[in-house]
């Protein structure tokens, strides 16, 4: 039961929760708040305060509560920056998982970071612990780092005000444009490592950059003895000055430490840097004083009597790269504080002043030498730049400046602000001149210096050595010892009160200071020198060279009768003429004086500098000031004071300006005759105001006018000094006009002096009198501007910009005075005065006058005034918007107006009696359709375009009915309405198409207020449309066009598709946007369409492409109800012009190239097939036939395109995108006959191929191209892949790039052909014999590649794909694929594989059940197919001496039918003899096209199954034996120089096979009466069989006829036994009843048609050549007898070079038998699981008998090698039985299932470590070795379970190797390109791909010494070894016994038998399948060992993936029997 929970109580949301997942749930998201209003148990409802429209469930487990204390605060949530924050923290949470995925580490990295901080700070913004400042410094540093870091990441970036996001909700179009510029241009050089703004106050832009260093001293490394000194100061080594005061850090002699340190204040700050002092060459010069004795000693103990400082050394520092980038924009109070060490040094005292120059300017280095007795470092400063107000630093820097003194610079900063108060003069002592008086040794003087009043008493603690120390009365310079002309160059700052100035004097007293530590200092002599002048300055800044007077009393100072006062000071003031008449006067008249003695010869030389804002050095200031002392000098004052310096007049600006306006007028403000200077003078100083460094005293000035200005008469003599000024503009020469510029400039203050004047005037008069004089002063003066203004002449221009630039102030000071309107018209009159095509400077300065009328209280404050304005600022816009020039300001102007109606809109109610709707209206009539124009022109050109599109939008959002329907009025004629309506659509269409380019694509708030208001306009603009252009019978096509285009591109534009937004920016856009826009618009463009009725003609087929971009927008609603428009296309096209061709042809293009864009689905597929067959159904037209057609049609197209879309991309699906390309192609020719379209596709499949090296692939598409075209003379045009030329050149051209192909991907018969046609045209028709001549030699050429070059003969394989996760056009179909070269099946499913990875490979051959083909997965069968030949005349059985391989190439090429075998077992199995009871059912496959073709696989067409008897089948077998036989006795006939061991080997193989009874088992089987009598319909095949047994006996004594002939001597032996065994065959035959050669050669010419019905299709190689019985007699048997079939081990150990057949299959493709042998009882679970050719089992076995019956003799070679010697075997193909004995080969290992790349071979396995010593057969082998193997494997539970228990054969998971190269000419084809010899090195076949887990044996190999010492002549790799026979035999000894040693041994693991099984030992021998009476093992059991022994395996088709572990555990291995030690002997290496 729910129930409330009693108090408010916050959650937060600990776990993510999809609402959907519960029934009525809520969502939540990690960190979500939510209010818990119900509880129930363990659940909670409640509202997610982030989406609090909804209200669900939730667990409570999922939810935190929070305490009651945190619910206080949680009001911060609903803080707007916290709610950013956590939706961006979400937003980046996701990518930042994204990016971890994807690797991308430095985005992870730095995301991360962000992330972390963002988390911080909103956190620290959740608390509400910190003050207001602080909290709002946070918002704003969380705010920069949101869009920082959303902009890095390509997000949407918010418009925002300081820290509060803002929307269309709250600003216009414009004034939200102009938020994101801001925006965007505040964080273009952020980052997030810097997002804060500059500190120092709200405004930035009060003032300049100021600059302050931060000086600390961190250690002192030297060791003085006494008490020290360190002062730093910051020197400019340009000037050779210093620039700041200087500091002081006190050493004690104990030494300096941090803490020592903090107590004297070891740190200061250096204020007020401007720029220009960054740019200087600063240094940071440190000297270190040492207070105590004159000269220091160690040893002296003594206390001190007197103490002195005394310099001891220097350093310096350069401050360039530390200031490097001060005057950047980048956030310098962010820099990190830096060490700098120091090292002093010492030089002679002599130089001690310009120690710190001639160090810093190293041009004396060598005077200097360090310091001893440093440590480590001198001195060790840290430095630390900051920028910004001094106030706001010290607020920021609590921590690090507080306490800290200043340093004052020395001098102004860059800018003086009025409350600046500064009274400082620094006085210098640079040097003296003294003599020795006598004395034998130099002076040591030291300075007292010390000010005194005008009574002659010290003034006390005026004096500052240093900025952090108290003041002193006197200071006592630095003692230079023995120097009489010391330099002391020391500075000392005194600071008076400035009534003190006045009769003050600084004295200098010298005195003479001994080394005696208790004498005194001796007075020697003193200087003085007054502060002020007589007249009242104070000194001027400069050196001053003091008289040095004698005197050696210190009491005399005090006598008040001696006054040196009288005395002079200077040696200037003796040059002067009055300085020489005063000394005379006075050294004559003043006895006092007399005491006081000057010595010429001695002197001091020091300087000041004054920094004062109250006391002045100039004395024209002061004359001004005081003009009414000297009347008469008054012009010439004024003319003085124009010339003085900015810094004086500002410090007296207030004297100033009232002495001026006091001489200005008189009592009754009447002009004076000073009027007209006294004006200059007053321009001139206010003028001074307009620099940067005194614009503050603006302010000044104005607190003056308010407060001090009392002129009340003077506003008449300004206005007429301004008119007079004015007027001068018409006789002034150009060279004067600069007064009357700067007059203009000054008409700020000089008007509020005016309107001050006339207020004061107005309080003095009577309240009613009337302002007519000071009206008619106005009107007069603007009279004389407009009259300025209309002037046309280039001399006045700038005198005209300045006047335009300075009168609105003037306007706006006059409506004080004046009404509004009043003002108004005046300042409206002066803008229409101006010439209507002026200069451009003036047109700027217009507008800029226009502009900020605009934002003026004129236009927003008074409706009188801006009715009065409007008009003007109208036609002001009108002329100058298609102005580039000043086409900013114009949009400015009107953006602001906009702006302004638009609040003015949001406070008043929308009518028409309401003032801003009438002035909106003006405005829209008066500018739009020149805005239209100009944003069009700006679109073309691309500039400024931003800015005009925003005020044409602001315009038009302000627009509602009412206006459009006067604007539509307006515009009543249908011509200007129709350009109007034109151009808007053009305008909006660009910017629908374009409006990523005019705002940029992040800016999402303003696409969606563009969007919204293009909407509203679209929807306005169809009623013209309708009104004028549809209901009054005038349709216009174009006009309907453009705005079905508009609507088009609107809706399809990017910034609306919610498709590609995440779910909170789809949720955003659709609550800003009110909806999906998309469907508004699709609604509203099917209103439009249905509206116009019949005239839809008009816009077939131009709006079939529009429309369909419509359609395929991915929104379900837009989608059904925009299809129909399409079925009103075909239905309209249909009536008009009878069908729809012009639609279904617009449509498959426009689908094609929309499609491969990325648009269209699957379910706008299905959309389009049920909502048009729905409409064609229910809709009676007379197409609906043809309607269904068509749309099916369609429906293919498009499925099509989405299958070639979705494998358009990855190196993976390349074979997938040939099938689309190819299935699209046969589409466009097939079922539309487009033949552009057909061509595109032929070119894209051309070029897939070639990227896959499928050049024959390639010829035969170019092919299809070339089949277009004749050899006509037409010319044809340019396309993407030829240049114009004529027909037969285009064709020509396309034949020789086929040739090419055909000469690379060895076809030459496909190239043959269009060699020849090519030479036709050349001869005939061309008569061009040149390139005759050459196409002959390349069909020449081509002709010999046929006979010498070779040819892998490929392989092809059955591939079904099942199951509903394939593509439509792969699934649950079947295909027949051609190998690459050289590719076997396991090769080729691991290709499959890659292509598609997540299916499963089907290991059973049976057709798959519903259940795979309707499952989601994918699954893929794969086996061999053998191809059957066509008809062909190659085949022809009368052909003589025909080459081998001519015929090959047929055999496996030009193909379309396939089979597939599978043996079967009918009825009871013979168990002694399984042939009569073994079946074939072979499967018949027809492919659609012939391979090779323009696929390298085609899908099969048809499929037909049959059963081919087992008499039938041995017919099969025995004829491929003969064929081979002959084949092989042909090549020995035609080259006798051939290698015979094949030959031999194969006789061998085929007699001894005879001899072990294979004919008895055929004799059992077939050749008797029950046989015939049960199965009497085949008795034909019985004669057939026994015919060819005759035939091959036949076969076989021509063959040893000319073997005899051929054999060598070392042969001889072998073909002796042969002859034995064949005449032992033959006696046999005789025994049984069967003829001899020639008896049955007549017996089957009398048995001819009769006997034989019919002729027999061959089912081998050669199938397609009818065989007859008859034909047994030809002239050449040996060439027209069938062969039996050849198996995979034969064909493995055939040997090329040793001239075997020339079949260059990579596989045995020639077997009867390709699928899966039946093993077992029938009907059995196993029957599908072994992968074997029956054929070439029964040949091993047949090999094996002949091994185990007779005593094989060895081919002896003439090489001396022995035979021991071991070798790697070549991996070039075998021949058969080429070897006396059998030998597991590489090759033979292949066929079974093996790999024997050298990797595998040289595989890490335990049996690589044993030797196999090979000895003679001397004992008998064991009979039933073999058959108790085979009963104890087949007893197994599951042979898929047997698995080896070993733990060193554990199957490790292995990869495939790579696709052997397809590319490049392999050493097999050199090697056999035109003959080898037979000492040739064997070919190397391409690496094969080793099936899984299958085990290579790879010790069982042969060296090349073994080979050439044996009879192995021709190089191939020996044959698998004999297994023993079931019956006894002797074999023939062996001379010398053969060792076999493994190869390399890799480091990998060992392989293991396929699927567990165990190996089987080597010595496993084979018994005869046709002799089974003697044993007691059956053919099933043989067929078990025998597939064990080589390694044949379950039908995984290569899949790389492991099978699934069984549950249970796996069973012991089977004990198999010892194998006989007498055969092999096993020893471990």
């Amino acid at each position: 039961m729910w129930n409330y929970v009693p108090d408010k109580t916050i959650g937060v949301a600990i776990s993510q929760l999809e609402g959907s997942s519960v029934p009525h749930g809520l969502t939540l998201q990690l960190g979500d708040l939510v209010e818990i209003t119900q509880i129930c148990e363990d659940w909670y409802l409640g509202v997610n305060l982030r989406t609090p429209g909804l209200k669900g469930i939730f667990p409570c487990s999922y939810v935190q509560v929070r305490p009651t204390s945190d619910q206080e605060r949680c009001w911060h949530y609903d803080d707007p920056v916290v709610e950013e924050a956590t939706n961006v923290l979400r937003e980046w949470g996701v990518i930042w998982n994204r990016s971890f995925v994807r690797r991308q580490r430095e985005q992870c990295t730095m995301l991360r970071s962000a992330i972390l901080d963002l988390m911080d700070w909103r956190l620290q913004l959740m608390t509400g612990t910190f003050t207001l400042d602080h909290l709002r410094d946070l918002r704003m540093r969380i705010t920069s780092h949101i869009d920082s870091g959303n902009k890095k990441l390509g997000l949407d970036l918010v418009p925002r005000i300081d820290d509060r996001i803002v929307g269309p909700d709250t600003l216009g179009v414009y004034q939200l444009y102009n938020v994101h510029v801001a925006s965007a241009e505040k964080n273009r050089n952020t980052t997030w490592n810097a997002t804060l703004p500059a500190r120092g106050g709200k405004n930035p832009e009060v003032r300049p950059a100021t600059h302050h260093l931060y000086l600390s001293m961190r250690h002192f490394g030297c060791s003085l003895g006494e008490d020290a000194e360190v002062n730093f100061a910051l020197y400019d080594m340009q000037h050779s000055r210093y620039v700041s005061e200087k500091f002081l850090v006190k050493v004690l002699k104990e030494g300096f430490s941090s803490y020592i340190g903090k107590a004297n204040h070891s740190a200061t700050l250096f204020t007020e840097l401007g720029n220009a002092d960054l740019k200087k060459d600063l240094y940071l010069v440190v000297q270190v004083i040492r207070l105590g004795r004159l000269l220091y000693t160690e040893s002296s103990k003594k206390p001190l009597s007197q103490t002195y400082r005394r310099p001891h050394a220097v350093a310096v520092l350069p401050l360039a790269e530390l200031l490097a980038d001060a005057g950047g924009l980048g956030t310098l109070e962010e820099e990190e504080e830096r060490e700098f060490p120091l090292k002093l040094y010492q030089s002679d005292e002599k130089d001690y002043g310009l120690w710190q120059h001639e160090l810093v300017a190293k041009k004396s280095t060598s005077k200097f030498s360090l310091l001893s007795g440093q440590i480590s470092q001198g001195v060790v400063v840290s430095l630390r730049l900051l920028r910004g107000e001094l106030a706001a630093l010290r607020h920021e820097y609590i921590h690090l400046l507080k306490n800290v003194p200043l340093t004052q610079k020395l001098g102004f900063p860059d800018v003086i602000m009025p409350g600046d108060v500064r009274n400082d003069l620094y006085f210098v002592i640079e040097r003296g001149d003294f003599e020795r008086g006598g004395k034998s040794s130099s002076k040591n003087v030291e300075v007292t210096v010390l000010v005194l009043d005008e009574f002659g008493r010290p003034i006390q603690n005026c004096l500052y050595g240093a900025s952090n120390v108290d003041g002193v009365t006197q200071h006592q310079s630095v003692v230079l010892y023995h120097m009489n002309s010391p330099v002391w160059y020391e500075m000392i700052k005194v600071s008076l009160p400035i009534e003190k100035y006045y009769g003050a004097h600084l004295r200098l007293e010298y005195r003479h200071c001994s080394t005696k530590d208790k004498t005194e200092k001796r007075l020697i002599g003193f200087s003085f020198i007054p502060l002020m002048d007589r007249d009242g300055t104070v000194l001027p800044d400069g050196q001053h060279q003091l008289l040095v007077y004698k005197v050696e009393d210190q009491t005399r100072f005090k006598d008040p009768s001696v006054s040196y006062l009288q005395l002079p000071y200077s040696t200037k003031q003796i040059q002067s003429a009055l300085a020489v008449q005063s000394t005379s006067s006075i050294g004559s008249s003043s006895p006092s004086c007399a005491s006081f003695h000057r010595n010429s010869r001695e002197s001091v030389t020091v300087a000041f500098y004054l920094c004062s804002t109250k006391l002045t050095q100039n004395a024209n200031l002061l004359s001004l000031l005081k003009w009414k002392s000297h009347p008469e000098r008054i012009t010439d004052t004024l003319n003085l004071v124009m010339r003085l310096r900015g810094e004086e007049l500002v410090k007296f600006l207030q004297d100033v300006l009232d002495s001026l306006f006091v001489m200005f007028s008189d009592t009754e403000g009447n002009a004076t005759p000073h009027s007209g200077l006294v004006f200059e003078v007053l321009v001139n100083i206010l003028s001074l105001l307009d620099d940067s460094k005194f614009q503050h005293f603006k302010s000044v000035v104005d607190a003056y006018i308010t407060d001090h200005f009392s002129a009340a008469l003077a506003y008449k003599g300004l206005l007429s000094c301004v008119q007079q000024c004015t007027d001068r503009v018409h006789s002034s020469s150009d060279c004067k006009f600069e007064p009357i510029q700067q007059c203009f400039r000054a008409f700020e203050i000089l008007f509020k002096l005016v309107i001050q004047s006339r207020r004061l005037y107005a309080r003095a008069i009577l309240e009613n009198q009337e302002d007519d004089d000071f009206r008619q002063y106005v009107q007069s003066l603007f009279a004389t501007f407009n009259k300025v203004a209309s002037l046309n002449s280039d001399v006045l221009v700038s005198t005209q910009v300045v006047l335009l630039r300075n009168i609105y102030t003037v306007v706006e000071q006059l409506s004080q005075i004046l009404s509004q309107a009043e003002s108004s018209k005046l300042l409206a009159s002066l803008i229409d005065s101006l010439p209507k095509e002026p200069h451009p400077l003036i047109a700027t300065a217009r507008m800029q006058l226009v502009l900020t009328t605009v934002r003026g209280p004129l236009f927003t404050e008074s409706s009188a005034a801006r009715a009065i304005l409007l008009a003007t600022i109208c036609r002001q816009l009108r002329l100058h918007l298609s102005q580039p020039l000043v086409m900013s300001l114009c949009t400015e102007t009107l953006g602001h107006m906009m702006n302004f109606y638009r609040k003015m809109s949001m406070m008043d109610d929308t009518t028409v009696d309401n003032i801003w709707y009438r002035d909106v209206e003006t405005i829209t009539l008066a500018t739009l359709g020149v805005l239209i124009q100009a944003v069009q022109s700006a679109q073309k050109t691309d500039s400024n375009v931003g800015p005009l599109v925003a005020c044409l939008l602001s315009v038009l959002e302000l627009l509602d009915q009412g206006h459009y329907d006067r604007l539509w009025s307006e515009l009543s004629e249908r011509k200007p309405l129709k350009d109007f309506l034109l151009q808007l659509f053009a305008v909006l269409k660009a910017l629908a198409r374009q409006g990523e380019h005019v705002f940029p694509s992040e800016w999402s708030t303003m696409h969606c207020v563009v969007n919204r208001v293009m909407l509203a306009s679209l929807d306005q603009m169809t009623q013209p449309l309708v009104a004028y252009f549809l209901d009054s019978g005038w349709f216009d096509s174009q006009l309907w066009s453009n705005y079905f285009d508009l609507a088009v591109s609107f809706l399809t534009q990017p910034s609306l598709q919610l498709e590609k937004r995440t779910a909170s920016q789809r949720l955003k856009m659709v609550r800003a946007q009110g909806g999906d826009m998309r469907v508004q618009m699709g609604f509203q463009i099917l209103t439009m369409w249905n509206a116009i009725g019949d005239y839809k003609i008009h816009f077939i087929p131009t709006m079939v492409g529009p429309f369909l971009q419509v359609t395929l927008v991915p929104e379900p609603t837009l989608r059904r109800a925009t299809l129909p428009i399409f079925f009103d296309m075909l239905d309209c096209e249909h009536r008009h012009r009878g069908n729809f061709k012009q639609v279904e042809s617009e449509l498959i293009d426009k689908l094609d190239v929309l499609v491969g864009e990325n648009k269209g689905d699957d379910n706008y597929k299905e959309l389009f097939n049920t909502i048009l067959l729905e409409k064609v159904k229910s809709c009676d037209v007379t197409w609906q036939k043809h309607g269904k057609a068509f749309i099916g049609s369609i429906t293919r197209l498009l499925e099509r395109l989405l299958d070639y879309r979705n494998v358009m991309e990855g190196e993976e699906n390349r074979d997938k995108r040939m099938s689309c390309t190819f299935n699209l192609l046969n589409f466009y020719k097939d079922e539309v006959d487009r033949r552009d379209m057909y061509l595109r596709y032929i070119y894209k499949l051309h070029d897939l191929h070639l990227s896959a090296d499928n050049y024959t692939e390639a010829a035969l598409t170019l092919q299809l191209h070339a089949n277009q075209m004749s050899w006509s003379s037409q010319n044809l045009p340019a396309d993407g892949h030829h240049s114009s030329q004529m027909e037969w050149q285009r064709k020509e051209q396309i034949y020789m790039k086929s040739i090419a192909y055909f000469d690379r991907g060895k076809c030459w018969e496909k190239g043959i052909p269009l060699c020849k046609e090519l030479a036709d045209f050349y001869e005939t028709r061309l008569y061009d014999y040149g390139k005759l001549s050459h196409i002959l030699r390349m069909q020449a050429a081509f002709y010999d590649h046929i006979l010498t070059q070779l040819r892998p003969e490929p392989e092809y394989f059955r591939v079904g794909f099942y199951g509903q996760g394939f593509p439509l056009f792969l699934r649950n179909r079947l295909f027949v694929y051609r190998g690459l070269e050289y590719e076997r099946i396991g090769a080729f499913t691991q290709r499959l594989q890659t292509e598609f990875p997540t299916a499963h490979i089907l290991t059973k051959n049976t057709p798959p059940g519903d259940v795979i083909l309707t499952s989601e997965g994918q699954h893929i069968q794969i086996c061999n197919v053998k191809p059957v030949a066509e008809d062909h005349p190659v085949f022809d059985a009368g052909l003589v001496g025909f080459h081998e391989k001519i015929r090959s190439y047929y055999r496996v090429n030009d193909v379309r039918r396939f089979q597939l075998d599978r043996p079967i077992h009918k009825g009871p199995v013979d168990r002694d003899n399984e042939f009569k009871s073994l079946w074939i059912e072979r499967t018949w496959l027809v492919t659609e096209h012939p391979l090779p073709g323009i696929l390298r696989w085609f899908q099969v067409v048809d499929r037909h199954v049959e059963e081919i008897a087992p008499v039938q089948y041995a017919c099969e077998t025995v004829l491929s034996v003969n064929r081979e036989l002959q084949q092989l006795a042909s090549l020995h006939a035609a080259e006798p120089r051939r290698n015979i061991n094949p030959f031999s080997m194969r006789l061998q193989g085929v007699i001894d096979a005879c001899v072990m009874g294979g004919i008895a088992k055929y004799q059992e089987a077939f050749f008797n009466s029950d046989f015939l009598a049960s199965h009497p319909g085949h008795l034909e095949h019985v004669l057939q069989l026994r015919q060819c047994i005759v035939e091959q006996v036949r076969i076989l004594e021509a063959g040893l006829a000319l073997h005899g002939k051929l054999a060598p001597p070392e042969v001889q032996p072998l073909h002796k036994r042969l002859v034995e065994c064949l005449t032992q065959m033959k006696q046999r035959l005789k025994e049984w009843g069967f003829p001899s050669p020639d008896t049955g050669a007549r017996y089957a010419n009398s048995h001819g048609p009769s006997a034989v019905a019919h002729h027999h299709r061959r089912a081998d190689s050669d199938a397609g050549i009818e065989y007859s019985p008859a034909k047994v007699n030809s002239s050449n048997p040996l060439l027209n007898t069938s062969l039996p079939m050849v198996s995979d081990r034969m064909k493995a150990q055939r040997s090329l070079t040793a001239g075997g057949p020339p079949s260059n299959r990579s596989s045995s493709s020639s077997s009867s038998l390709y699928g899966h042998l039946t093993v077992g009882e029938v009907g059995s679970e196993d029957e599908e699981d072994l992968y074997c050719k029956p054929s070439e089992i029964l040949e091993k076995l047949q090999a094996a008998s002949a091994a185990g019956s007779v005593p094989l003799q060895p081919i002896y070679s003439t090489s001396t090698t022995p035979r021991s010697t071991v070798t790697n075997v070549s991996r070039a193909k075998s021949p058969r039985w080429a070897n006396e004995y059998i030998f597991f080969s590489p090759a033979s290992l292949r066929d079974s299932g093996f790999g024997t790349d050298r990797e595998s071979l040289s595989s890490n396995n335990p049996i690589n470590s044993m030797t196999i010593t090979r000895t003679p057969l001397s004992s008998k082998i064991s009979q039933t070795s073999l058959a108790q193997q085979s009963r104890h494997t087949l007893s197994s539970p599951n042979v898929h379970d047997t698995v080896d228990s070993t733990p060193s054969r554990t199957p490790p998971r292995q990869t495939a190797p790579p696709l052997p190269p397809r590319s490049s000419k392999s050493s097999f084809d050199e090697s056999f390109a035109g003959g080898c010899d037979a000492s040739s090195p064997p070919p190397i076949h391409p690496k094969r791909v080793p099936k899984k887990g299958s085990m290579i044996p790879s010790n069982l190999m042969m060296s090349p010494e073994a080979i050439e010492a044996g009879t192995l002549r021709h190089h191939r790799p020996p044959p698998a070894p004999p297994l023993p026979p079931k019956s006894g035999c002797s074999a023939s000894p062996m001379s010398t016994p053969m060792t076999l040693t493994p190869g390399p041994v890799s480091s990998g693991p060992p392989p293991v038998p396929p699927h567990g099984r165990p190996a089987i030992n080597n010595s496993t021998s084979f018994s005869n399948p046709l002799d089974l009476g003697s044993g007691s093992g059956s053919l099933v059991d043989e067929v078990c060992s025998l597939l064990a022994a080589s390694g044949c395996r379950m039908m995984s088709n290569g899949s790389p993936k492991s099978p699934s572990p069984p549950a249970s555990p796996p069973p012991p291995l089977p004990i198999l029997p010892p194998p006989d030690e007498s055969l092999y002997s096993v020893e471990t290496a």
